[in-house]
């Protein structure tokens, strides 16, 4: 795999950030986890299919539908490998995660599956459907604000919460249920020339690229983020984790965090870069996968189809993981109508 680089407009590059301590190095999510958590993980995921889009000119753009999971997200995959392995006594008491939305949605889920109780800390920008399916899930939630719930996922502790942890992407099983979906794209389109995965806080990525690195190591995996939170686009510019000193709230609520969490930075440091685009690109993708595949993608999905539409991840066959469809829909329509008005 190419060494990773930003791709960025210039005066993305000029924007301030602050830089973190380094931490662990030489972390490794190796290939027999991911197959391990195949040999599980569809007792709740599903395998999702793989659809080309045409378009006039450009790459051979195909689109991995994770919408259709279960819960509308991929997080499910990383959810149920991690609570599937949870033994009885860390169970007893329950897990709880810190999510926008879906790693939310995968742990009740996953909790509901094994008979477990699930508390969610979720952050004030999580839309309104993702709260309503989080209930639905039977979840307890406990609101907390953006800033106190990115603290909680770089502590991976909270004082408020109660039974075990689950990360909502800072974990090997996690991580390793993930690359699951990289499996599928190599085993429905072989001959993948790049691969591009919105950026959270890593998970899905980390795991997809561990899978093609072992399987197809000249496949480009490629981070989309959009331009009001893009911190691995500056930590790669850096070589070092950063935060994002500008980051502001969007409608790409299930993408871009407020930093690279020092401990993630050994596997997302070996990506092949870093694609970031503008809210505008993200609702034009968002527009043209409904009209083209019919499906409803959200933000952070919508970051991915616009990299990919981009021809920053380079010629050839790309991938762009829709990562979620979990918007409200009057956002959603007011987002694509108003691309129809310009």
């Amino acid at each position: 795999m190419r060494r990773a680089r930003s791709i960025d407009p210039p005066e993305l590059r000029r924007l301030p950030s602050t830089v973190l301590p380094t931490t662990i190095s030489g972390r490794h999510i190796p290939l027999a986890a991911i197959r391990d958590a195949a040999t599980a993980v569809y007792g709740a995921a599903v395998r999702t299919p793989l659809i080309r889009i045409e378009l006039p000119a450009g790459p051979e753009v195909y689109l991995k539908l994770e919408v259709l999971q279960p819960i509308g997200s991929f997080k499910i995959r990383g959810a149920y490998n991690v609570v599937r392995q949870l033994t009885r006594d860390e169970l007893k008491d329950g897990v709880w995660t810190v999510s926008a939305g879906n790693a939310a949605q995968g742990v009740a889920y996953a909790a509901r599956k094994v008979g477990a109780a699930c508390s969610v800390m979720v952050m004030d920008t999580a839309p309104q459907t993702k709260v309503d399916a989080i209930e639905r899930l039977g979840a307890t939630i406990v609101r907390t604000t953006y800033d106190d719930a990115w603290k909680t996922v770089e502590s991976h502790a909270s004082d408020r919460m109660r039974g075990h942890f689950v990360h909502p992407f800072d974990d090997d099983r996690f991580i390793a249920g993930n690359g699951t979906a990289g499996l599928e794209i190599l085993e429905d389109l072989p001959g993948v020339d790049a691969i591009v995965a919105p950026l959270g806080g890593g998970g899905l990525l980390s795991g997809i690229a561990a899978a093609v690195r072992e399987l197809k190591p000249d496949t480009r995996v490629y981070a989309a983020e959009p331009e009001t939170a893009a911190p691995l686009s500056v930590s790669l510019a850096a070589g070092r984790p950063m935060y994002f000193d500008n980051w502001k709230a969007s409608f790409v609520d299930g993408a871009g965090g407020k930093s690279v969490l020092a401990s993630m930075w050994p596997l997302l440091s070996q990506l092949s870069g870093s694609i970031v685009v503008t809210l505008d690109e993200v609702a034009r993708a968002m527009k043209l996968a409904a009209e083209r595949a019919r499906i409803i993608a959200e933000g952070a999905a919508g970051c991915a189809i616009a990299a990919a539409l981009s021809g920053r991840a380079g010629a050839g066959k790309v991938v762009a993981v829709v990562s979620g469809g979990n918007i409200d829909l009057s956002t959603f329509a007011a987002l694509v109508g108003a691309c129809s008005e310009r």
